[in-house]
């Protein structure tokens, strides 16, 4: 993909199902009030980040490029 993506979860949507960490082990964390953190805001985009994104049950997630602030996830209607 070659792209950064800056990973931004919000936290008084997100419901901590821990979706998440199972798609992408390494790139999110949950809290200790079960609330998903990324462990880095900006990562190398790659379809386990991209798979977290989309599995999220609350849509939770956003991806967006890290240059330019274009959102990747989720998609605009």
């Amino acid at each position: 993909m070659g792209d950064r993506w800056h990973v931004e979860v919000d936290r008084s949507v997100c419901i901590g199902s821990g979706m998440c960490v199972n798609h992408a082990p390494g790139a999110f964390r949950l809290d200790s009030a079960r609330q998903s953190h990324p462990d880095e805001p900006d990562v190398d985009a790659n379809e386990k980040v991209l798979a977290a994104a989309e599995g999220c049950p609350v849509e939770a997630i956003t991806l967006a490029l890290a240059d330019s602030g274009e959102v990747v996830f989720p998609p605009e209607d």
